[in-house]
């Protein structure tokens, strides 16, 4: 078992990260990290627990530690699962890189940074090499990988199979879940019988991440993928699951049929305990891909798509994937998956 640690453990993120990683069979907690706040505090007392399923009886009693690289000086750990905001990341998971911890990080805080691969395993695997760029780059031992945005996973993934038509713009428009905004995100009367047409930053992130991901790797750097996408973002009273209506217009004339093909023949490129079997699933009745039916397609992992048709710029369809799981934690166990893998950590 490879041994491993949760900073941010007692959030709505780090629980779903140890609720996944508590029956995961590579890997095994050993350190629970947190603010001051919770440091000193043994687990069960640190957190409200908010994950559907009961808390790991074998962590209740588990000591939070600082989330300081100092905290793990005697800790024979190998990885390091981030769940901490954004504008503490940015110095945060530098400190445990320097310190010579590998970082699977869902904060966006180094996601563009040039020398960090941001990773969606079936989609650009070959990015990983960035690892060893940023290692001999700024002199360290750890490193950081990074998952996208969860609305960016969900389209990303189906855009991948669509570059062999050429792709000249996208435009999306997402009704994302709120879960999304964490538990104390949004008020229950901003949300109820409401939608909310703005998620801040979201609609920058949709719009750059893709072309990092969808770019080709060339030496040290990576040549951002060539077209333009222009993205609205809105917060929707659904617990779990962001749908996506999709516009793609091509620079090819590719029918119908060689879309849902290109889709249906998109299969994982590496079996390990969190890739799902189908990546995508095609849905053919007319009224899915549904969050509440469809979300927990490959234990949460697969993106559905539905409803593929023709369009005067060219092809529309709806996406829909599990935000919680596929757009953040189940891809940073993935992504570490994958490294440990390539790495001989897991044979």
């Amino acid at each position: 078992m490879i041994k491993v640690g949760v900073l941010g453990a007692t959030g709505a993120v780090g629980q779903r990260f140890i609720q996944i990683l508590s029956e995961h069979p590579w890997f095994e907690i050993t350190e629970l990290l947190a603010s001051e706040r919770s440091a000193g505090k043994k687990y069960r007392d640190a957190t409200k627990w908010l994950i559907e399923t009961a808390l790991p009886e074998d962590l209740k009693t588990m000591e939070v530690k600082l989330a300081r690289p100092e905290s793990l000086k005697n800790s024979d750990i190998e990885l390091l699962f981030s769940a901490i905001p954004a504008n503490i990341a940015k110095k945060t998971e530098v400190e445990f890189a320097e310190a010579g911890f590998t970082v699977a990080s869902n904060a966006a805080a180094h996601r563009m940074d040039a020398d960090v691969p941001l990773v969606i395993p079936e989609v650009n695997r070959d990015h990983l090499a960035l690892i060893e760029v940023q290692q001999r780059k700024r002199g360290w031992d750890g490193c950081i990988i990074t998952n996208p945005n969860c609305s960016t996973i969900v389209m990303t993934m189906t855009l991948k199979p669509l570059m062999q038509f050429g792709i000249k713009h996208v435009r999306v428009a997402t009704m994302q879940a709120i879960s999304g905004a964490g538990y104390t995100g949004l008020p229950a009367m901003a949300i109820h019988d409401n939608v909310i047409p703005f998620i801040g930053g979201e609609e920058g992130k949709m719009e750059t991440e893709p072309l990092k991901i969808l770019g080709e790797l060339d030496g040290d750097v990576v040549k951002p993928a060539n077209f333009k996408i222009s993205a609205s973002c809105h917060r929707v009273p659904v617990i779990d699951g962001h749908t996506e209506a999709i516009w793609v217009e091509f620079t090819s004339d590719p029918s119908v049929s060689e879309i849902k093909k290109a889709f249906y023949d998109f299969r994982r490129e590496i079996e390990s305990p969190t890739s799902p079997e189908m990546p995508i699933m095609v849905m053919e009745e007319e009224d899915r891909p549904q969050p509440r039916l469809d979300r927990d397609l490959g234990r949460g992992m697969t993106v559905s798509v539905g409803r593929i048709r023709a369009d005067s710029m060219g092809l529309k369809y709806i996406a829909m994937g599990h935000n919680t799981i596929r757009g953040a934690v189940g891809a940073s166990v993935l992504n570490a998956e994958v490294f440990a893998v390539e790495r001989g950590i897991v044979k």
